[in-house]
Order: C-alpha cells, then sequence, then structure tokens
C-alpha cells in the first residue's frame, strides 16, 4: 500500500523527518516517489541531497501528482498551507498532524471533499517509539484510515480514536515526552543531590523508566500491582512514595495533562 503510492510531506521538521525515516525504511518507499517542502529551502534541499527524495519551490509544486499528503507543518501556519493546496490535489489523501486542527477545519479549507485524516504522533517517533492516535475525517474511507495507521505503524505504536479524543491524546501522549523528560531530570538531580555522578545519575534515571515502562507493556499488569511489588512494608519504596504523595504528584501531573488538552482545543478555534 505504502510501496505504491507517491507521497508530499510538507514541512519536514522532527516530526515530518521522522516520517519520511519510517517510509523510506520499514515503509519501503522508493525516495524519488516523496517530495518534500521546509520553510527553509536549505533544509529541504539537504535532505534531498542525503536521502535523494525530490523537493519542490513551493506546497503547490510538491502536491501535483501525489497520493498522500502529510501536512507537517505548525498549527499556527496549517491555515496558510492549506490556502495554497485549495483545489491543487482534490483526489490525494491529507494526513495532517497539526495539534488542535479537526478534520472539519481542513476539509473547509481546502474546499470539496476531501479525505482527510488527523494524527496526534509524538516525538519519539524520531527513534521509531512513536505513540500515535488515529482519526478520520467524514470524507475519508476505511483504507485512508488504514494506511494512515499503516504508515504510524512504521515509527510506533498507533490508535484508532473518535477525533474528540484528538485534544486529550494531545495533552497525554503527545506533550507527554516533556514531562517525562523533566522527571528524567528531576530523577539526575535527585541522584546527584545523594552523591551520584551527572552521567551515572542519568543513565539510571534513563533505563528505570525505560525498563519499567517495557515491564508494563509485556506483563499487562494494572501499574498500581508493579508498584506493589517494589513497595516492601517499612521500606524505602514506601517512604519515597509518600513523599510524591504529600508533594501532590498525581495532581499535578493530572493538571498538565488537562492544561495541555485546553491549550490544543485553544489552538484549534484559533
Amino acid at each position: 500500500m505504502l510501496e505504491s503510492s507517491t507521497f508530499a510531506i510538507l514541512g519536514v521538521g522532527n516530526m515530518g523527518r521522522a516520517l519520511l525515516t519510517g517510509l523510506l525504511g520499514g515503509g519501503g518507499a522508493s525516495p524519488d516517489r516523496v517530495t518534500v517542502t521546509n520553510r527553509r529551502l536549505e533544509k529541504s534541499a539537504a535532505l534531498a541531497r542525503l536521502l535523494g527524495v525530490k523537493t519542490a519551490a513551493s506546497n503547490a509544486e510538491a502536491v501535483a501528482g501525489a497520493d498522500v499528503i502529510i501536512l507537517a507543518v505548525k498549527p499556527q501556519i496549517l491555515e496558510k498551507v492549506l490556502h495554497e493546496l485549495r483545489g491543487k490535489a482534490p483526489d490525494a489523501l491529507y494526513i495532517s498532524v497539526a495539534a488542535g486542527v479537526s478534520t472539519e477545519k481542513i476539509e473547509r479549507a481546502l474546499g470539496g471533499s476531501p479525505r482527510v485524516v488527523r494524527a496526534m504522533p509524538n516525538t519519539p517517533a524520531l527513534v521509531m517509539e512513536s505513540a500515535t492516535a488515529v482519526s478520520s475525517g467524514q470524507f475519508a474511507r476505511e483504507a485512508d484510515l488504514e494506511l494512515a495507521m499503516t504508515l504510524f505503524r512504521k515509527v510506533g505504536r498507533v490508535v484508532s480514536v473518535e477525533e474528540y479524543h484528538l485534544d486529550a491524546v494531545t495533552g497525554l501522549s503527545g506533550s507527554g515526552p516533556a514531562y517525562l523528560m523533566l522527571i528524567v531530570e528531576a530523577f539526575a538531580d535527585a541522584g546527584v543531590k545523594v552523591g551520584l555522578s551527572r552521567e551515572i545519575a542519568t543513565e539510571l534515571a534513563v533505563q528505570t523508566i525505560r525498563g519499567s515502562a517495557r515491564l508494563l507493556q509485556e506483563t499487562g499488569e494494572h501499574p498500581g500491582k508493579l508498584k506493589d511489588m517494589v513497595t516492601s512494608p517499612g521500606g524505602t519504596a514506601i517512604a519515597g512514595l509518600h513523599t510524591l504523595e504529600e508533594g501532590g504528584l498525581r495532581t499535578t501531573i493530572m493538571n498538565a495533562v488537562e492544561a495541555a488538552t485546553r491549550r490544543a482545543r485553544e489552538l484549534g478555534q484559533a
């Protein structure tokens, strides 16, 4: 499915480049069937030299003949890009990764009855470990959703949700890597405070989070049960957990996800 399609990736920042890597690697797409654009022309030109993909002077030129158009630009400039594309590729499938912007708004901006799938991946796509949620617009077909899911499986795990859940996905997994980076940094700072070197503290913090995530995925156990496995009576873990609860860690994380979800909705309404 991906191998026989022609792609245009508009915006090759971190996410656009991650999807490009997935397409050319596990996706099996041929570089000569992929055209990329970027606001900085030298960036898309460098990718063209490095990976053998094509580049174009404008977004309208890039989508000519494309079967699949990936909208990987920031939500603040998406409207301008859609205005450039209006009427240019009416038969293409549009896949948007712009936070907060509904399929209805994209459809309206493009005009006609465009097939649109909206996706919310996250930055671990750069190492093929993304968590992505996808949803179809009103004109998209079942095959369109499956093609999008196949694409995002090349860079991680994918779930299909109703579109009204995508802002919540943005607040949770879309923004989640930033929260976890802060937690890793705090772990490392804590390790330094109690006498470890920065290098060792960071390595232990990263591997602890990585190993815990894998343990959750592979066992399928409830996180509370796995937490209890570490928490012996009168031990070190329960002392630390008491401090975290006293500091309101659960409430703070829940508030962060709620605030990010609210901001995603604001971006979509802007």
